[in-house]
């Protein structure tokens, strides 16, 4: 937790895509219910910038997902994936595996 914190405090610029708030925002509902959705928008999302996956970058997400041919990897990792290599991202906060396999600087 405290290195998000240090992400939040420093003058880093954090994004995400709207894939990955899609899925966080399902997460938190189902788990904590709506008044922690209503924290997350209102306390976290200030604090990001969203790339939104457009078209194109869906089609390439969905051709990623496919020719991985892995049950456990999500079209929503994929458009991370797919966001990062276009902005020429090379680390994230995650504690999924998927971004350390795909050759990113995970983070923590």
């Amino acid at each position: 937790m405290q290195c998000w914190r240090n992400l939040l405090e420093g003058d880093q610029n954090i994004l995400t895509n709207n894939y990955v708030l899609v899925e966080s925002i399902v997460i938190i509902q189902k788990r904590l219910g709506l008044s922690k959705v209503r924290d997350f928008q209102e306390k976290l999302l200030p604090f990001l910038t969203i790339g939104w996956v457009d078209e194109n970058q869906h089609q390439d997400a969905v051709r990623h997902i496919l020719a991985a041919n892995r049950r456990q990897l999500s079209l929503v990792d994929c458009s991370g994936f797919e966001t990062m290599q276009r902005l020429k991202i090379e680390k994230v906060f995650t504690f999924d595996d998927h971004f350390g396999e795909q050759g990113f600087e995970v983070i923590p």
